[in-house]
Protein backbone atom coordinates (compact mmCIF):
# COMPACT_ATOMS: atom_id res chain seq x y z
CA UNK A 1 0.00 0.00 0.00
CA UNK A 2 2.65 2.52 0.81
CA UNK A 3 4.44 1.79 -2.40
CA UNK A 4 0.81 2.69 -4.21
CA UNK A 5 0.78 5.69 -2.27
CA UNK A 6 4.18 6.92 -3.22
CA UNK A 7 3.34 5.95 -6.94
CA UNK A 8 0.05 8.40 -6.99
CA UNK A 9 2.32 10.81 -4.94
CA UNK A 10 4.44 10.81 -8.30
CA UNK A 11 2.24 10.66 -10.54
CA UNK A 12 0.07 13.62 -8.99
CA UNK A 13 2.50 16.25 -8.49
CA UNK A 14 4.32 15.10 -12.56
CA UNK A 15 0.86 16.26 -13.84
CA UNK A 16 0.98 19.23 -11.24
CA UNK A 17 4.20 20.01 -12.65
CA UNK A 18 3.54 19.87 -16.65
CA UNK A 19 0.64 22.17 -15.23
CA UNK A 20 3.03 24.63 -13.57
CA UNK A 21 5.49 24.06 -17.10
CA UNK A 22 3.08 25.08 -19.15
CA UNK A 23 1.83 28.17 -17.36
CA UNK A 24 5.80 29.34 -16.36
CA UNK A 25 6.18 28.92 -20.13
CA UNK A 26 3.88 31.04 -20.68
CA UNK A 27 4.78 33.43 -18.49
CA UNK A 28 8.39 33.28 -19.24
CA UNK A 29 8.00 33.21 -22.90
CA UNK A 30 6.38 36.66 -22.56
CA UNK A 31 9.07 38.34 -20.26
CA UNK A 32 12.14 37.37 -22.91
CA UNK A 33 10.12 38.67 -25.97
CA UNK A 34 9.35 41.63 -24.26
CA UNK A 35 13.08 42.40 -23.07
CA UNK A 36 14.14 41.59 -26.52
CA UNK A 37 11.96 43.53 -28.15
CA UNK A 38 12.33 46.77 -26.04
CA UNK A 39 16.48 45.89 -26.05
CA UNK A 40 16.34 46.50 -29.93
CA UNK A 41 14.13 49.55 -29.44
CA UNK A 42 16.56 51.00 -27.27
CA UNK A 43 19.59 50.71 -28.91
CA UNK A 44 18.01 52.18 -31.78
CA UNK A 45 17.54 55.32 -29.77
CA UNK A 46 20.84 55.35 -28.45
CA UNK A 47 22.39 55.57 -31.96
CA UNK A 48 19.52 58.37 -32.75
CA UNK A 49 20.73 60.29 -29.56
CA UNK A 50 24.27 60.81 -31.31
CA UNK A 51 23.55 63.39 -33.21
CA UNK A 52 20.45 64.88 -30.94
CA UNK A 53 20.85 66.53 -27.65
CA UNK A 54 17.27 66.96 -27.52
CA UNK A 55 17.03 62.63 -27.00
CA UNK A 56 19.76 62.45 -24.62
CA UNK A 57 17.54 65.00 -22.55
CA UNK A 58 14.36 62.65 -23.12
CA UNK A 59 16.12 59.95 -22.14
CA UNK A 60 17.76 61.00 -19.27
CA UNK A 61 14.12 61.90 -17.92
CA UNK A 62 12.60 58.64 -18.75
CA UNK A 63 15.23 56.54 -17.33
CA UNK A 64 15.02 58.60 -14.13
CA UNK A 65 11.57 57.48 -14.23
CA UNK A 66 11.56 54.44 -14.79
CA UNK A 67 14.36 53.85 -11.88
CA UNK A 68 11.77 55.85 -9.42
CA UNK A 69 8.78 53.14 -10.65
CA UNK A 70 11.11 50.56 -9.82
CA UNK A 71 12.11 51.77 -6.94
CA UNK A 72 8.46 52.17 -5.77
CA UNK A 73 7.83 48.27 -7.09
CA UNK A 74 10.85 47.54 -4.51
CA UNK A 75 9.82 49.61 -1.68
CA UNK A 76 6.42 47.61 -2.00
CA UNK A 77 8.11 44.26 -2.30
CA UNK A 78 11.90 43.91 -1.57
CA UNK A 79 11.85 40.11 -2.49
CA UNK A 80 11.92 41.27 -6.68
CA UNK A 81 15.33 42.76 -6.16
CA UNK A 82 17.90 40.74 -8.24
CA UNK A 83 17.80 37.39 -9.78
CA UNK A 84 15.25 36.09 -7.18
CA UNK A 85 16.79 33.04 -7.08
CA UNK A 86 18.29 33.33 -3.67
CA UNK A 87 15.20 34.45 -2.31
CA UNK A 88 13.58 31.13 -4.49
CA UNK A 89 16.58 29.11 -2.26
CA UNK A 90 15.61 30.32 1.24
CA UNK A 91 11.76 29.91 0.44
CA UNK A 92 12.47 26.27 -0.85
CA UNK A 93 14.56 25.44 2.66
CA UNK A 94 11.69 26.78 4.90
CA UNK A 95 13.27 30.40 5.60
CA UNK A 96 11.61 32.60 4.20
CA UNK A 97 7.49 33.30 3.41
CA UNK A 98 6.67 35.05 0.09
CA UNK A 99 3.48 36.41 -1.22
CA UNK A 100 3.48 34.67 -4.81
CA UNK A 101 1.04 37.59 -7.03
CA UNK A 102 3.03 40.59 -6.07
CA UNK A 103 6.25 38.87 -6.64
CA UNK A 104 5.01 37.65 -10.55
CA UNK A 105 3.79 41.05 -11.41
CA UNK A 106 5.82 43.59 -9.82
CA UNK A 107 9.04 41.17 -10.63
CA UNK A 108 7.18 40.90 -14.56
CA UNK A 109 7.37 44.34 -14.66
CA UNK A 110 10.52 45.85 -13.02
CA UNK A 111 12.37 43.33 -14.36
CA UNK A 112 11.12 44.19 -18.12
CA UNK A 113 11.76 47.95 -17.44
CA UNK A 114 15.41 47.05 -15.71
CA UNK A 115 16.46 45.08 -18.28
CA UNK A 116 15.40 46.19 -21.20
CA UNK A 117 17.10 49.57 -21.45
CA UNK A 118 20.10 48.02 -22.38
CA UNK A 119 21.46 46.94 -18.45
CA UNK A 120 24.12 44.31 -18.26
CA UNK A 121 21.45 42.43 -16.67
CA UNK A 122 20.26 38.59 -17.39
CA UNK A 123 16.22 37.46 -17.79
CA UNK A 124 17.29 33.40 -16.32
CA UNK A 125 17.04 34.78 -12.70
CA UNK A 126 13.88 36.58 -13.39
CA UNK A 127 12.64 33.33 -15.01
CA UNK A 128 13.25 31.49 -12.41
CA UNK A 129 11.86 33.69 -10.09
CA UNK A 130 8.68 34.29 -11.94
CA UNK A 131 8.40 30.09 -12.56
CA UNK A 132 8.52 29.44 -8.98
CA UNK A 133 6.27 32.16 -8.08
CA UNK A 134 3.83 30.50 -10.95
CA UNK A 135 4.60 26.99 -8.78
CA UNK A 136 3.50 28.59 -5.66
CA UNK A 137 0.34 30.01 -7.04
CA UNK A 138 -0.51 26.98 -8.18
CA UNK A 139 0.10 24.77 -5.69
CA UNK A 140 -2.26 27.65 -3.13
CA UNK A 141 -4.96 27.00 -5.56
CA UNK A 142 -5.09 23.49 -5.55
CA UNK A 143 -4.92 23.49 -1.50
CA UNK A 144 -1.13 22.14 -1.37
CA UNK A 145 1.28 22.52 1.55
CA UNK A 146 4.37 21.20 3.18
CA UNK A 147 6.99 19.21 0.85
CA UNK A 148 4.43 18.96 -2.17
CA UNK A 149 3.82 22.91 -2.18
CA UNK A 150 7.59 23.23 -2.42
CA UNK A 151 7.99 20.05 -5.04
CA UNK A 152 5.95 22.54 -7.26
CA UNK A 153 7.79 25.89 -6.73
CA UNK A 154 10.93 23.74 -7.57
CA UNK A 155 9.37 23.03 -10.52
CA UNK A 156 7.91 26.10 -11.34
CA UNK A 157 11.82 27.42 -11.32
CA UNK A 158 12.98 24.56 -13.17
CA UNK A 159 10.61 25.25 -15.95
CA UNK A 160 11.53 29.36 -15.56
CA UNK A 161 15.20 28.18 -16.68
CA UNK A 162 13.99 26.38 -19.13
CA UNK A 163 11.67 28.53 -20.85
CA UNK A 164 14.78 31.70 -20.66
CA UNK A 165 17.01 29.45 -21.93
CA UNK A 166 15.52 26.58 -24.31
CA UNK A 167 17.13 24.11 -21.76
CA UNK A 168 14.93 21.78 -20.00
CA UNK A 169 18.00 19.24 -18.84
CA UNK A 170 19.80 21.86 -17.38
CA UNK A 171 16.41 23.58 -15.53
CA UNK A 172 15.32 20.82 -13.71
CA UNK A 173 19.89 20.10 -12.94
CA UNK A 174 20.40 23.45 -11.63
CA UNK A 175 17.08 23.10 -9.05
CA UNK A 176 18.70 19.36 -8.34
CA UNK A 177 22.44 21.04 -7.46
CA UNK A 178 21.79 24.18 -6.61
CA UNK A 179 18.86 24.68 -4.98
CA UNK A 180 18.09 20.91 -3.43
CA UNK A 181 21.89 19.71 -2.99
CA UNK A 182 21.01 15.87 -3.57
CA UNK A 183 18.51 14.07 -6.45
CA UNK A 184 15.04 13.22 -4.34
CA UNK A 185 12.38 11.43 -6.92
CA UNK A 186 9.80 13.54 -6.04
CA UNK A 187 11.60 16.56 -7.01
CA UNK A 188 13.81 15.73 -9.82
CA UNK A 189 10.57 13.98 -12.23
CA UNK A 190 8.31 16.63 -11.17
CA UNK A 191 11.06 19.49 -11.99
CA UNK A 192 11.91 17.54 -14.98
CA UNK A 193 7.99 17.18 -16.15
CA UNK A 194 7.58 21.10 -15.53
CA UNK A 195 10.88 22.38 -17.48
CA UNK A 196 10.17 19.82 -20.68
CA UNK A 197 6.77 21.10 -20.96
CA UNK A 198 7.97 24.79 -20.47
CA UNK A 199 10.62 24.44 -22.63
CA UNK A 200 7.81 22.94 -25.34
CA UNK A 201 6.03 26.25 -24.55
CA UNK A 202 9.08 28.31 -25.60
CA UNK A 203 9.94 26.33 -28.30
CA UNK A 204 6.59 27.15 -29.86
CA UNK A 205 7.54 31.04 -29.16
CA UNK A 206 11.21 31.47 -30.49
CA UNK A 207 11.74 27.95 -32.92
CA UNK A 208 14.19 25.20 -32.93
CA UNK A 209 17.34 27.25 -33.15
CA UNK A 210 19.78 27.20 -30.25
CA UNK A 211 19.69 30.50 -28.11
CA UNK A 212 23.58 30.50 -28.19
CA UNK A 213 24.20 28.90 -31.72
CA UNK A 214 28.21 29.57 -31.94
CA UNK A 215 29.68 29.00 -35.19
CA UNK A 216 32.46 26.41 -34.96
CA UNK A 217 34.78 24.31 -37.92
CA UNK A 218 36.45 21.63 -35.74
CA UNK A 219 36.16 19.58 -32.63
CA UNK A 220 39.53 20.53 -30.50
CA UNK A 221 42.31 17.66 -31.13
CA UNK A 222 43.38 16.32 -28.19
CA UNK A 223 46.65 17.92 -28.26
CA UNK A 224 45.15 21.12 -27.15
CA UNK A 225 43.77 19.83 -24.25
CA UNK A 226 46.97 21.44 -22.09
CA UNK A 227 44.79 25.00 -23.07
CA UNK A 228 42.01 23.95 -21.10
CA UNK A 229 43.97 23.75 -18.25
CA UNK A 230 45.68 26.69 -18.49
CA UNK A 231 42.06 28.55 -19.24
CA UNK A 232 40.41 26.67 -16.35
CA UNK A 233 43.08 28.28 -13.99
CA UNK A 234 42.60 31.64 -15.70
CA UNK A 235 38.71 31.07 -15.01
CA UNK A 236 38.69 30.11 -11.77
CA UNK A 237 41.27 33.34 -10.92
CA UNK A 238 39.07 35.67 -12.48
CA UNK A 239 35.57 33.65 -10.95
CA UNK A 240 36.91 34.42 -7.45
CA UNK A 241 37.20 37.65 -8.25
CA UNK A 242 33.95 37.97 -9.61
CA UNK A 243 32.28 36.28 -6.66
CA UNK A 244 34.31 39.32 -4.56
CA UNK A 245 33.20 42.01 -6.47
CA UNK A 246 29.19 41.24 -6.76
CA UNK A 247 29.14 40.36 -3.20
CA UNK A 248 31.09 43.88 -1.55
CA UNK A 249 29.12 45.50 -4.32
CA UNK A 250 26.00 46.61 -1.95
CA UNK A 251 28.72 48.34 0.47
CA UNK A 252 30.32 50.33 -2.23
CA UNK A 253 26.65 51.38 -3.18
CA UNK A 254 26.16 52.19 0.91
CA UNK A 255 28.63 55.43 0.51
CA UNK A 256 26.85 56.91 -2.29
CA UNK A 257 23.69 57.55 0.39
CA UNK A 258 21.48 56.94 -1.79
CA UNK A 259 18.50 54.76 -0.73
CA UNK A 260 18.71 51.31 -1.40
CA UNK A 261 15.21 51.13 -3.15
CA UNK A 262 16.69 54.01 -5.63
CA UNK A 263 20.18 52.92 -6.43
CA UNK A 264 18.80 51.52 -9.54
CA UNK A 265 19.23 55.12 -11.30
CA UNK A 266 22.60 55.02 -11.32
CA UNK A 267 22.87 52.20 -13.97
CA UNK A 268 19.80 53.46 -15.83
CA UNK A 269 21.31 56.79 -16.20
CA UNK A 270 25.40 55.69 -16.67
CA UNK A 271 23.65 52.83 -19.62
CA UNK A 272 22.80 56.27 -21.33
CA UNK A 273 26.67 57.08 -22.52
CA UNK A 274 27.33 53.28 -22.93
CA UNK A 275 24.83 52.64 -25.43
CA UNK A 276 25.50 55.74 -27.66
CA UNK A 277 28.87 54.55 -28.17
CA UNK A 278 28.33 50.68 -28.10
CA UNK A 279 24.85 50.19 -28.85
CA UNK A 280 25.80 46.43 -29.89
CA UNK A 281 27.70 45.42 -26.88
CA UNK A 282 24.64 46.15 -24.15
CA UNK A 283 22.27 44.33 -22.78
CA UNK A 284 22.60 40.38 -21.27
CA UNK A 285 24.77 39.53 -23.75
CA UNK A 286 23.61 36.59 -25.69
CA UNK A 287 24.18 38.55 -29.27
CA UNK A 288 27.69 39.00 -28.23
CA UNK A 289 28.43 35.80 -27.64
CA UNK A 290 27.18 34.40 -30.78
CA UNK A 291 28.73 37.23 -33.06
CA UNK A 292 31.99 37.42 -30.62
CA UNK A 293 33.84 34.84 -33.49
CA UNK A 294 32.69 36.93 -36.66
CA UNK A 295 33.73 40.40 -34.81
CA UNK A 296 37.32 39.75 -35.97
CA UNK A 297 38.71 42.52 -33.27
CA UNK A 298 41.99 42.31 -31.89
CA UNK A 299 43.36 41.40 -28.05
CA UNK A 300 43.29 45.11 -26.41
CA UNK A 301 39.27 45.73 -27.78
CA UNK A 302 38.68 42.30 -26.41
CA UNK A 303 40.29 43.21 -22.94
CA UNK A 304 38.41 46.48 -23.21
CA UNK A 305 35.04 44.78 -23.55
CA UNK A 306 36.26 42.60 -20.95
CA UNK A 307 36.48 45.25 -18.72
CA UNK A 308 33.00 47.26 -19.81
CA UNK A 309 30.75 44.02 -19.44
CA UNK A 310 32.51 43.08 -15.90
CA UNK A 311 32.29 46.36 -14.32
CA UNK A 312 29.31 47.11 -15.74
CA UNK A 313 27.90 44.05 -14.67
CA UNK A 314 28.96 45.03 -11.21
CA UNK A 315 27.41 48.78 -11.49
CA UNK A 316 23.73 46.91 -13.09
CA UNK A 317 23.54 44.39 -10.49
CA UNK A 318 24.61 45.98 -7.78
CA UNK A 319 22.00 48.22 -7.58
CA UNK A 320 19.55 46.18 -6.73
CA UNK A 321 17.51 45.90 -9.76
CA UNK A 322 15.44 43.20 -10.44
CA UNK A 323 17.58 41.23 -12.85
CA UNK A 324 20.33 38.41 -13.09
CA UNK A 325 23.83 37.65 -13.62
CA UNK A 326 23.45 33.88 -15.44
CA UNK A 327 23.91 35.28 -18.82
CA UNK A 328 26.11 38.15 -17.61
CA UNK A 329 28.86 35.44 -16.69
CA UNK A 330 28.18 33.11 -19.60
CA UNK A 331 28.55 36.51 -21.64
CA UNK A 332 32.23 37.31 -19.20
CA UNK A 333 33.14 33.63 -19.93
CA UNK A 334 32.80 33.90 -23.55
CA UNK A 335 35.23 36.67 -23.81
CA UNK A 336 37.45 35.18 -21.64
CA UNK A 337 37.82 32.10 -23.89
CA UNK A 338 38.00 34.46 -26.92
CA UNK A 339 40.53 36.55 -25.27
CA UNK A 340 42.38 33.17 -24.17
CA UNK A 341 42.62 32.18 -27.92
CA UNK A 342 44.05 35.17 -29.80
CA UNK A 343 46.49 35.39 -27.06
CA UNK A 344 47.59 32.39 -28.07
CA UNK A 345 47.39 32.77 -31.44
CA UNK A 346 49.66 35.69 -31.14
CA UNK A 347 52.22 33.95 -29.56
CA UNK A 348 51.77 30.67 -31.99
CA UNK A 349 50.67 28.60 -29.75
CA UNK A 350 46.89 27.83 -31.24
CA UNK A 351 45.10 28.45 -34.22
CA UNK A 352 42.65 30.79 -34.40
CA UNK A 353 39.94 28.53 -36.18
CA UNK A 354 39.07 27.15 -32.38
CA UNK A 355 38.66 30.43 -30.97
CA UNK A 356 34.88 29.51 -31.13
CA UNK A 357 35.56 26.12 -29.42
CA UNK A 358 37.36 28.07 -26.37
CA UNK A 359 34.04 30.42 -26.32
CA UNK A 360 31.83 28.22 -25.57
CA UNK A 361 34.21 25.59 -23.36
CA UNK A 362 34.81 28.84 -21.07
CA UNK A 363 31.27 29.97 -21.11
CA UNK A 364 30.61 26.29 -18.93
CA UNK A 365 34.12 27.29 -16.74
CA UNK A 366 33.36 30.89 -15.70
CA UNK A 367 29.56 29.66 -14.69
CA UNK A 368 30.68 26.35 -13.12
CA UNK A 369 33.46 27.84 -10.74
CA UNK A 370 31.40 31.29 -10.36
CA UNK A 371 28.01 29.45 -8.96
CA UNK A 372 30.00 26.14 -8.30
CA UNK A 373 27.48 23.83 -9.95
CA UNK A 374 29.56 22.21 -12.67
CA UNK A 375 26.95 19.44 -13.74
CA UNK A 376 24.44 22.53 -14.33
CA UNK A 377 27.02 24.38 -16.71
CA UNK A 378 27.77 21.60 -18.83
CA UNK A 379 24.51 20.92 -19.59
CA UNK A 380 23.32 24.13 -19.94
CA UNK A 381 25.99 25.50 -22.20
CA UNK A 382 25.75 21.78 -24.31
CA UNK A 383 21.78 22.62 -24.51
CA UNK A 384 22.23 26.13 -25.21
CA UNK A 385 25.10 25.57 -28.37
CA UNK A 386 23.11 22.72 -29.59
CA UNK A 387 26.06 20.13 -29.77
CA UNK A 388 27.15 17.33 -27.37
CA UNK A 389 30.51 17.79 -29.17
CA UNK A 390 31.73 19.33 -26.09
CA UNK A 391 31.20 17.27 -23.60
CA UNK A 392 34.63 16.21 -22.44
CA UNK A 393 36.63 19.51 -22.89
CA UNK A 394 33.20 21.51 -21.26
CA UNK A 395 33.87 18.74 -18.10
CA UNK A 396 38.14 19.24 -18.37
CA UNK A 397 37.66 22.92 -17.96
CA UNK A 398 34.24 22.89 -15.72
CA UNK A 399 36.06 20.85 -13.19
CA UNK A 400 39.45 22.99 -13.17
CA UNK A 401 37.56 26.19 -12.86
CA UNK A 402 35.85 24.78 -10.12
CA UNK A 403 38.59 23.28 -7.89
CA UNK A 404 40.83 26.88 -8.35
CA UNK A 405 37.83 28.65 -7.16
CA UNK A 406 37.27 25.72 -4.05
CA UNK A 407 40.94 26.38 -3.62
CA UNK A 408 40.36 30.03 -3.09
CA UNK A 409 37.56 29.44 -0.38
CA UNK A 410 35.01 30.42 -2.99
CA UNK A 411 31.54 29.86 -2.08
CA UNK A 412 28.22 29.19 -4.26
CA UNK A 413 27.26 32.76 -5.15
CA UNK A 414 24.03 31.79 -4.82
CA UNK A 415 24.00 30.63 -1.04
CA UNK A 416 26.56 33.70 -0.86
CA UNK A 417 24.07 35.91 -2.04
CA UNK A 418 20.65 34.08 0.22
CA UNK A 419 23.49 34.57 3.39
CA UNK A 420 23.14 38.30 3.00
CA UNK A 421 19.36 38.95 2.34
CA UNK A 422 17.04 40.46 5.15
CA UNK A 423 15.19 37.94 6.01
CA UNK A 424 12.22 38.33 8.43
CA UNK A 425 11.65 34.49 10.35
CA UNK A 426 10.11 36.14 13.12
CA UNK A 427 7.29 33.12 11.74
CA UNK A 428 9.94 30.03 12.68
CA UNK A 429 9.82 31.05 16.24
CA UNK A 430 5.34 30.23 16.39
CA UNK A 431 4.82 26.07 16.31
CA UNK A 432 2.46 25.82 13.57
CA UNK A 433 0.06 23.40 13.92
CA UNK A 434 0.81 21.65 10.82
CA UNK A 435 4.26 19.11 10.43
CA UNK A 436 6.38 18.79 7.19
CA UNK A 437 8.45 16.56 5.31
CA UNK A 438 12.18 17.06 5.41
CA UNK A 439 14.49 14.64 3.54
CA UNK A 440 18.21 14.40 3.89
CA UNK A 441 20.80 12.83 1.87
CA UNK A 442 23.85 10.45 3.29
CA UNK A 443 26.99 11.07 1.76
CA UNK A 444 30.03 9.09 1.46
CA UNK A 445 32.44 9.63 4.86
CA UNK A 446 29.46 10.95 6.61
CA UNK A 447 29.88 10.92 10.66
CA UNK A 448 26.90 8.77 10.99
CA UNK A 449 27.49 6.26 7.97
CA UNK A 450 27.87 3.12 9.45
CA UNK A 451 25.83 3.32 12.79
CA UNK A 452 22.90 2.45 14.08
CA UNK A 453 19.83 5.15 14.36
CA UNK A 454 19.70 4.16 17.91
CA UNK A 455 23.71 5.62 18.44
CA UNK A 456 23.37 8.82 16.48
CA UNK A 457 21.79 11.81 18.47
CA UNK A 458 19.37 13.11 16.41
CA UNK A 459 16.90 16.41 17.65
CA UNK A 460 14.33 15.10 19.81
CA UNK A 461 12.07 17.24 17.63
CA UNK A 462 11.97 14.90 14.46
CA UNK A 463 10.23 11.73 13.91
CA UNK A 464 12.26 9.28 11.13
CA UNK A 465 9.28 7.76 9.47
CA UNK A 466 11.63 6.11 6.36
CA UNK A 467 14.73 5.27 4.58
CA UNK A 468 15.19 5.04 1.09
CA UNK A 469 17.93 2.95 -0.11
CA UNK A 470 17.26 2.99 -3.81
CA UNK A 471 13.96 2.25 -4.88
CA UNK A 472 13.98 0.52 -1.80
CA UNK A 473 11.81 1.55 1.19
CA UNK A 474 12.96 0.88 4.59
CA UNK A 475 10.81 1.13 7.83
CA UNK A 476 13.66 2.18 10.31
CA UNK A 477 13.89 1.12 13.83
CA UNK A 478 16.90 1.14 16.37
CA UNK A 479 19.00 -1.19 15.22
CA UNK A 480 18.97 -0.11 11.60
CA UNK A 481 22.38 0.57 10.07
CA UNK A 482 22.71 3.83 8.23
CA UNK A 483 24.51 3.28 4.53
CA UNK A 484 26.21 5.77 2.12
CA UNK A 485 23.51 6.97 -0.77
CA UNK A 486 20.43 6.56 1.71
CA UNK A 487 17.91 9.12 2.32
CA UNK A 488 16.46 10.34 5.42
CA UNK A 489 12.57 10.95 4.99
CA UNK A 490 11.62 13.02 8.77
CA UNK A 491 8.39 14.95 9.99
CA UNK A 492 9.34 17.78 11.74
CA UNK A 493 7.09 20.92 12.69
CA UNK A 494 6.18 22.92 10.01
CA UNK A 495 7.78 26.19 11.74
CA UNK A 496 10.95 24.36 12.58
CA UNK A 497 11.95 22.96 9.44
CA UNK A 498 14.58 24.97 8.86
CA UNK A 499 16.31 25.47 11.87
CA UNK A 500 15.98 21.61 12.28
CA UNK A 501 17.05 20.90 8.79
CA UNK A 502 20.39 23.12 9.69
CA UNK A 503 21.18 20.68 12.54
CA UNK A 504 20.66 17.63 10.52
CA UNK A 505 23.07 18.73 8.01
CA UNK A 506 25.63 19.66 10.58
CA UNK A 507 25.16 16.33 12.00
CA UNK A 508 25.15 13.92 8.74
CA UNK A 509 28.26 15.81 6.57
Amino acid sequence: MKILVADNDKLKLTLGGIIVGLLSGLVVSAFRWSIAKLLVVFQGVYTAARSNYLIVVSLVILLAAVGIFISILLKSEPNISGSGIPQVEAQLSGEMKLNWWPILWKKFVGGIMGIGPGLFLGREGPSIQLGAAVGQGFSEMTHENGAFQRVLIASGAAGGLAAAFNAPIAGAMFILEEVYHNFSPLVWVTALASAVSSNMVALYVFGLRPVLDVPYKFSMPVKYYWHLLLLGIVLGLLGRLYQVVLLSMPKIYSKTRIPRNLQGIVPLILIIPVGMLYPMFIGGGNGIIINLPKLGIGLTMLVGLFVLRFVFSMISYGSGLPGGIFLPILNLGAIIGAIYAVFMHDLGFLPLAFESNLIIFAMAGYFACIGKAPFTAIILVTEMVGSLKHLMPLAVISLIAYLVVDLLNGAPIYESLKERLNIDNSFLNKASKFNDRLEISVFEGSPIEGKYIRDIPFPKDILIIAIYRGESQIIPRGDTVIKAGDRLVTMVNASKRAKIKRILEELIN
